[in-house]
């Protein structure tokens, strides 16, 4: 019989705004992983001798991203050489699949205590840089039927009649939100201050968040894929969706999510782990589920991956407290509750993505470990987390408090 996995802590750093004027610009992203790996260190006792596995997710990982990060982090750290090291890509969702991976390995009786999360650099590593079969062989593009995510994000609003005005909207409550929970100091728990070279602080909190923003602001933002979309890919999502008599683009840099800097570590371990170490569990992962879907509409993910995860833990949409979906782009966020019949008031209660920014390879993690944080102030049991991810894929996470 598989072993209960159990959460010991999660953290994260700030999301620092992922541009050459960021605060983060200047952190490698080792320098972003080793930080929290210490702070395991300093926060519960643990290191290197006691971990068995590091699984780091990244999007882009090549130049200072490549290698395997997490290994190198460990050493990079002074958690010595017992702890192994492993890094994965499953695009957007790689944070959570990291998450996915340690919990295997628990369960399995392979490792006892797994460090899993994420990193992104988006200001030093850019977006798409590290090529592959979508940017350089028509052969991979071809065969996915593929288009940018920006247009599959609008090709979700058109399909499901999502007005531009909605989707400002949303994105006005994600950055409401999140204003709130900061100065509330709902993320204090979690947050790991980036600090430089002399000790000072690089960035302590989270930096896009637009407190000021209101629906004019967002109105007067142009569409950023009607360009793209014009010089053949709205074509493309016409061959594949003939009943669209055009795509109706709608999503803005105010409605989308915001690149970011960022890294996030989770503490996974089994019972008798945690006893022997003396840690205190604060969540169980009680499900697991990834899942492929269209590869041009891309995006649309989320609903079933939870459907399925739901139904795999013999659950139902009302017996979740919260949920956390990943803001790729409101149009993703919104048709999770048209999929769903949830109350929006249980998705992504202190904002997302389009207000805090989605450092790619991170944000499962950090999504992990905010459920979590806002269960424990609310008193509630179940959290799931859920991202769409290029391709056509999506995965889900069931966690309950302990």
């Amino acid at each position: 019989m598989a072993r209960e996995v159990f959460v010991y802590e999660a953290i994260r750093t700030p999301r620092g705004r992922g541009r050459f004027d960021g605060s983060l610009a200047d952190a490698k992203p080792l320098h972003l992983v080793s930080g929290l790996l210490r702070e395991l260190t300093h926060r519960l006792g643990v290191s290197g001798d006691d971990v068995d596995e590091i699984v780091l997710g990244t999007v882009n990982p090549h130049g200072e991203q490549g290698s395997v990060l997490a290994r190198i982090a460990a050493l990079a750290a002074g958690w010595g050489d017992h702890a192994s090291g492993l890094q994965v890509n499953r695009f957007c969702a790689s944070g959570s699949e990291a998450v996915h991976i340690g919990t295997a390995k628990i369960a399995a009786g392979q490792a006892e205590l797994v460090v899993a999360g994420g990193v992104e650099s988006m200001s030093r590593v850019p977006m798409g840089s590290d090529g592959g079969p979508w940017a350089e062989d028509i052969d991979g593009a071809t065969a996915g039927i593929y288009v940018p995510q920006g247009v599959s994000a609008d090709i979700i609003a058109t399909v499901d009649g999502l007005k531009r005005e909605e989707a400002d909207l949303f994105a006005l409550r994600s950055h409401q939100r999140a204003a709130a929970a900061r100065d509330a100091g709902y993320f204090a728990r979690s947050i790991v201050p980036v600090l430089d070279a002399s000790g000072m602080p690089m960035l302590d909190k989270d930096e896009l968040i637009r407190a000021d923003t209101n629906p004019e602001k967002l109105a007067n933002l142009k569409p950023s894929f009607a360009g793209v979309g014009a010089v053949g890919y709205d074509a493309v999502a016409q061959d594949t969706y003939p009943e669209l008599d055009a795509v109706r683009h709608i999503h803005t840099p105010g409605n989308s999510s915001g690149i970011a800097d960022a890294a996030a570590l989770v503490l996974l371990g089994s019972a008798e782990a945690g006893e022997r170490h003396g840690l205190t569990a604060r969540g169980r992962i009680a499900g697991c589920v990834t899942i492929g879907c269209d590869p041009t509409i891309m995006l649309a993910g989320p609903g079933p991956a939870v459907d399925r995860l739901l139904a795999n833990a013999g659950l139902g949409y009302d017996d979740i407290d919260l949920f956390e979906v990943n803001e790729a782009f409101a149009s993703v966020a919104l048709r999770f509750v048209k999929h769903s019949g949830i109350d929006p008031e249980k998705m992504n209660p202190n904002g997302g993505a389009i207000a805090l920014g989605h450092p790619l390879g991170a944000t499962g993690a950090i999504l992990l470990g905010t459920v979590l944080d806002e269960l424990e102030r609310r008193g509630g049991k179940r959290g799931v987390v859920t991202l769409c991810a290029a391709g056509g894929m999506a995965i889900a996470t069931l966690i309950e408090r302990v």
